[in-house]
């Protein structure tokens, strides 16, 4: 729902930019002259010079942003050649004391990295809590929903805000999966305290498009684990799919309601400006007259 949310926004900020940019090329639609519009709306030109500039800068920024996240996740399998290891699990040899879930990449299947030191760090049962964290976390996808909402607030710089509380979910999720796969949720939350404690991520394993165990809130996520099992999974998770879905048909709906609206004032506005009659001149004279013809 966080990432759905987020994309909406942001479809929304990029919507209304398109609009302000596209004004005077509507006059040239409707064949109207920029001079006559600019007689109605002086800043017609400016508006959309602005809006032109700040979609150029967000597209910078998101193709700035998009690069950062490839060139961290080319570094991250590039570090994770050194390990050895069966199956989705490698582990890299050295000191430092870290884990994390390692999308796919250039047709490689996604793994879960583990350093030695990390190994080391915990006892047996506290290495499975770890091991199926990060398998959640690539089996759920759950760096796509990252990359999603930090993507969306390059857009929108107040969905920053959503993407410590999306971190925080997405963790929460894969503890709940790690403790019903162990089947001992205290365990699961030993296991989650003490790899937070000994981890070392050197800011690596944070955000998308890596997910380790040591991200978000970890006090919090210890205390949910300590407390009971949330009641209901499946019809939370299909009650928030039906919310997202009634959201996003509400915003369709909406869309294109507000965009047959726009097209009708365009009609009108351009038959007010050449002088001659449209299809929906007698509700927007009705609206003209109620609020005034500089309306």
């Amino acid at each position: 729902m966080l990432s759905g949310g987020a994309v909406l926004l942001a479809a929304g900020t990029i919507s209304v930019l398109i609009g302000l940019f596209h004004v005077p090329f509507l006059a040239l639609v409707e064949q109207l002259s920029l001079t006559q519009v600019l007689e109605v709306w002086p800043a017609a030109v400016p508006v959309a010079c602005a809006a032109g500039a700040v979609m150029l800068v967000q597209l910078v920024l998101l193709m700035r942003r998009w690069f950062q996240h490839r060139s961290l996740l080319r570094r991250a399998w590039l570090s994770a050649d050194e390990g050895a290891g069966e199956g989705d699990l490698l582990v890299v040899p050295g000191n430092d004391v870290d884990a994390f879930a390692l999308p796919g990449y250039r047709g490689r299947r996604g793994r879960v990295v583990v350093t030695s030191g990390m190994v080391r760090s915990l006892k047996a049962r506290e290495r499975e809590v770890l091991l199926a964290h990060e398998r959640a976390h690539l089996a759920g996808r759950h760096h796509l929903l990252s990359a999603v909402v930090d993507l969306a607030a390059v857009v929108h710089p107040a969905l920053r805000s959503l993407r410590d509380a999306l971190v925080f979910h997405l963790e929460r999720w894969a503890d709940e999966a790690a403790a019903a796969v162990t089947g001992d949720r205290r365990m699961a939350a030993a296991a989650i305290a003490r790899a937070a404690l000994a981890g070392s991520s050197h800011g690596r394993a944070s955000g998308y498009p890596l997910l380790s165990v040591t991200s978000g809130p970890v006090p919090r996520r210890v205390e949910a684990l300590l407390g009971p099992e949330p009641e209901g999974p499946r019809g939370a998770r299909r009650a928030g799919a039906a919310a997202l879905a009634v959201t996003v048909v509400a915003a369709a709906v909406a869309g294109l309601a507000l965009a047959y609206g726009l097209h009708e004032y365009v009609e009108y506005a351009a038959g007010q400006l050449l002088g001659t009659p449209s299809g929906c001149s007698g509700l927007w004279s009705a609206l003209d007259t109620l609020f005034g013809s500089g309306a």
